[in-house]
């Protein structure tokens, strides 16, 4: 008789999903800019609504723990964002319909092609219409309030915190924490640590900030991902994600994405901007690969929920016979692999999240394991990431030495600034849009970028706009032009406002 078989389950398994992207509204649309958020949003964010809805009409609950970062939140509720991504929506439909002309006398997939596109796009700008046009607060705000997922909040603008000095790494934890609060009428207790950087002593910010646990990725806990672990002598845990198993789905070699018959990223139709092909094989060139078939990619899926689930349910039992009681898995990626850059990622996750209960896995979350107890012995955590090398060489290596040491001179120039102004009664304006800038300034993303060779022009030049536009209201305060300092401010609250609810007087010495 299984574990499944005598009703108790094999064990747990927590999915984690880290939704991130850097503030891209009024920065740019094409190729990097507004347009990278509007995709996210359209083939990841919507299709995973769905999916946590249809699964929470029949009843399912712990379905999976989201990270949504602040930065990410504030342009999902912005007025302007929605806008833009309704005027977006439009503009795919209108392209679909283009696509169909373009390809009626081509061959039948991609005549059959042109039609699931209109129909895939006409349905996600009803799903805007009808349930977004408010925001993601609202749409998320009732799958956290019935316990269908577990919602992890994060630091202001998703900074690398082990390079924060430790006053801006506290205020930038509380400005996110308090911003997801206000949107979603509940505090975190949870994060996905962005880039899941760890330096020790963290977990006594984290504790300080009412957080109970965190991620960090299978290297620092040399593997040992079974239980969630008590860091150093804090009551703080983290959760490992599983590796080996996360190679299964995000590997670039091996991983599901790269099947031939699931749809090609890299490959478009210019001028419908759509994806008409298949993978077909990673030696081919674009021009040689064959129409996409949803027929064909489809059966892919069923294979690969197959496969993972038995992969899950396998380690499941390795960890009982190691550690001689029910095990943990925790699966972890980051959001926008699922749809964006593998458009069958939303199917995929449906099968696995019915499939593992059928299979005698509990899904769960981290708040929910905590509940249970499953909590092993404390760990050492050394400092780590998930970048390359598992340290931090991706934010702090040669190439982005001078975006990491412009940063460090910003950040104390922040704190002076803090603790030798004075304060209104109230809020300060100028000082709140100073203290924006150097928490966009001080974005993960940037460095990312550059170390990875990604759009690093476009990473630099932000980096340097939010440090230049910083250093000018800086200037102003410093020489007294009050009035210079306000106008300075009101101009850049239009382009970079994520955060209503800031206040710098948080950052002042002894302020609670």
């Amino acid at each position: 008789m299984t574990e499944s078989d005598s009703g108790e389950p094999i064990g747990d398994f927590a999915l984690v999903l880290h939704t991130h992207l850097p503030w891209l509204a009024r920065h740019g649309g094409w190729p990097v800019g507004e347009e990278w958020l509007y995709q996210s949003w359209a083939d990841s964010y919507l299709p995973l609504v769905e999916v946590l809805y249809r699964l929470a009409e029949q009843d399912q609950r712990e379905v999976l723990a989201l990270g949504l970062t602040p930065v990410l939140a504030a342009q999902l509720d912005d007025p302007y964002c929605l806008r833009g991504m309704h005027d977006w929506l439009g503009n795919r439909v209108l392209r679909t319909q283009h696509a169909a002309t373009r390809w009626q006398h081509d061959r039948p997939e991609l005549r059959e092609l042109a039609a699931a596109e209109y129909r895939r796009a006409t349905h996600a700008l009803h799903l805007f219409e009808s349930r977004w046009r408010h925001g993601a607060s609202p749409v998320l705000r009732p799958l956290v309030d019935a316990g269908v997922i577990e919602l992890l909040g994060g630091p202001a603008t998703h900074p690398f915190q082990p390079l924060l000095l430790p006053r801006v790494r506290a205020g930038a934890l509380h400005v996110g924490l308090e911003d997801g609060a206000l949107r979603l009428g509940r505090r975190s207790t949870g994060i996905w640590a962005p880039e899941c950087g760890f330096d020790p002593g963290m977990e006594t910010g984290y504790a300080a900030a009412g957080l109970t646990h965190f991620l960090v990725d299978s290297p620092a806990l040399a593997g040992r991902t079974s239980a969630a672990r008590p860091v150093w002598d804090s009551d703080v845990v983290c959760f490992g994600r599983d590796g080996e198993l996360a190679e299964r789905v995000w590997s670039p070699k091996v991983g599901y994405p790269g099947h031939p018959d699931y749809r090609d990223f890299h490959t478009y139709d210019h001028p419908t901007g759509l994806k008409p092909a298949r993978v077909t094989g990673h030696s081919i060139a674009p021009a040689d690969k064959q129409p996409y078939r949803a027929d064909r990619a489809s059966a892919a899926v069923a294979e690969h929920v197959t496969d993972f689930v038995d992969a899950v349910v396998a380690r499941l039992r390795e960890h009982r016979v190691v550690d001689g009681r029910q095990g943990l898995v925790v699966a972890a990626f980051d959001t926008e692999l699922f749809g964006h850059w593998w458009h069958e990622g939303p199917d995929w996750l449906t099968g696995v999240l019915r499939a593992l209960p059928e299979a005698g896995v509990r899904v769960t979350t981290p708040a929910r394991v905590l509940a249970r107890g499953h909590v092993g012995t404390p760990v050492e955590l050394p400092a780590s990431s998930w970048g390359a090398g598992k340290d931090w060489r991706v934010w702090n290596g040669p190439a982005v030495s001078d975006l990491v040491a412009t940063n460090e001179r910003l950040q104390h120039r922040l704190l002076e600034v803090i603790d030798t102004h004075r304060f209104p009664a109230g809020r300060d304006a100028v000082v709140d849009q100073l203290w924006q800038e150097a928490l966009l300034a001080c974005s993960s993303d940037w460095a990312f970028m550059v170390t990875r060779d990604s759009a690093a022009d476009y990473a630099r030049a932000r980096a340097a706009e939010h440090t230049e536009a910083f250093h000018r209201l800086a200037d102003l305060l410093a020489t007294g032009d009050r009035a210079g300092a306000a106008a300075e401010a009101a101009r850049l609250r239009v382009v970079d406002n994520p955060f209503g609810g800031l206040d710098a007087r948080r950052l002042a010495v002894g302020t609670p």
